[in-house]
């Protein structure tokens, strides 16, 4: 049925072009992954290149194979273009085999992240079905080579080690400090959520309900039973147990562990890691930028089982 849909949707010039060759197309090898965590400036340059490469614009010859291995580079780290180029050329055929699997989980992917055209496309599609491409799974986050050349600590950090953000008022300091290590968690690792979430502003409100100083929306309030979204003081310790469950759930990694803080820990499951939000992704670098990027932290054992998920991704890296 989605074969028969996608072919539906290729304009009428390119049925002639396309009904010949859709059985013999080549299936691109996925690329490696990519030593460190790249900038959008990368992803887009990659993107551009693929663009060029698919439609042979720009003075480059025309290699589908290649513009779609551009794609997957860029869409691996969150970019929702690249994310809908490649699953448009996979689902119509253009130059690789088709593959409405990946595909579906392409479209999803952008259309989570609000790109228009995706989420018609992933609508029409229906939900993804089994694992996501290699192309939506980024790999671990390693140290970037200024943080390897840094002091610092990198594993498991404790509390006294990590900056303190230096727009932090001293109320809030003060609060955290003290309550912080109820939860067994770095007060400077709650100041950097906080300072990235709402930039110490208590009275902040983001377009998806979220409020306070630790942008909590109303479901996580009441699963960590803040009963007063807009009492700084609610807010501060719902936002700390959340962290302290993430910790265990991720069993102290930290990238993972903020990548749910963001985007749910439901994403970071089904992607197997950091999800391919660019959002997501330059939120997780923000953060772990101000911590020195310190990888791991200790965590309460006893405040969440282990998300299954752990067990597949030490399978794959």
């Amino acid at each position: 049925m989605f074969k028969a849909l996608a072919f539906l949707l290729l304009p009428a010039t390119l049925w002639a072009q396309a009904l010949p060759s859709l059985d013999n197309l080549p299936r691109p090898s996925t690329p490696p992954p990519e030593r460190a965590s790249p900038v959008p400036a990368q992803m887009q340059r990659w993107r551009e290149e693929a663009q060029a490469a698919e439609h042979g614009e720009d003075g480059v010859p025309r290699d589908p194979v290649r513009a779609a291995q551009l794609y997957c580079r860029a869409a691996r780290y969150g970019d929702a273009l690249a994310q809908f180029n490649l699953a448009w050329m996979l689902t119509n055929g253009r130059g690789i085999e088709r593959d409405d699997a990946q595909a579906a989980h392409l479209f999803a992917a952008a259309a989570e992240q609000g790109l228009e055209q995706a989420q018609a496309m992933a609508q029409r599609l229906g939900t993804p079905l089994g694992p996501p491409p290699e192309c939506l799974i980024a790999p671990p986050l390693e140290l970037p080579a200024v943080a390897k050349a840094s002091p610092g600590p990198k594993v498991a950090a404790k509390p006294a080690a990590l900056p303190i953000p230096p727009n932090a008022p001293e109320p809030i300091v003060r609060f955290v400090t003290l309550t912080a290590p109820q939860y067994q968690l770095a007060p400077a690792l709650v100041l950097a959520v906080m300072a990235k979430e709402s930039n110490f502003n208590p009275l902040a409100e983001s377009p998806k309900n979220a409020h306070g100083l630790m942008q909590l929306i109303p479901d996580t309030a009441a699963r960590f039973r803040v009963k007063n979204l807009r009492d700084p003081a609610q807010n501060i310790q719902g936002g700390m147990a959340y962290l302290r469950w993430l910790l265990a759930y991720f069993e102290g990694d930290l990238p993972l562990a903020l990548a749910a803080y963001n985007a749910g820990e439901g994403a970071v499951d089904r992607y197997r890691g950091i999800p391919p939000y660019a959002e997501t992704q330059d939120y997780v670098r923000r953060i772990l930028d101000r911590l020195n990027w310190t990888l791991r932290m200790p965590f309460d054992a006893t405040a969440a089982k282990p998300s299954a998920m752990l067990a597949l991704r030490k399978k794959t890296y």
